[in-house]
């Protein structure tokens, strides 16, 4: 059972992380910025905080440490790129 869990996860993980989609940074709050980071993960260097509402192009994700980042372009700069966790990002 918890085999099956875990491929349904790696199914609904790549299916909502399609190469090219657009997203909106969503759920940081009013008073924090999602930081957009150099890889995936927390250990590395912050590039930029992102408010909500920020429109990004999702270019891949991966799975570190049990959580998932999502490499990601800024829409209206797209030479901005960098890492970011899929918790924060929601469909367009």
């Amino acid at each position: 059972m918890r085999t099956h869990f875990a491929v349904l996860f790696a199914v609904m993980v790549a299916a909502g992380c399609a190469v090219g989609s657009g997203v909106v940074v969503r759920g940081a709050g009013p008073d924090d910025l999602l930081k957009l980071r150099e890889g995936p993960g927390l250990e590395h260097k912050i590039i930029i905080g992102l408010p909500d509402g920020t429109r990004l192009t999702r270019q891949n994700c991966m799975t570190n440490n049990g959580k998932v980042w999502c490499r990601v372009a800024l829409t209206d700069r797209p030479g901005v790129t960098g890492y970011v966790s899929a918790d924060y990002l929601a469909h367009r």
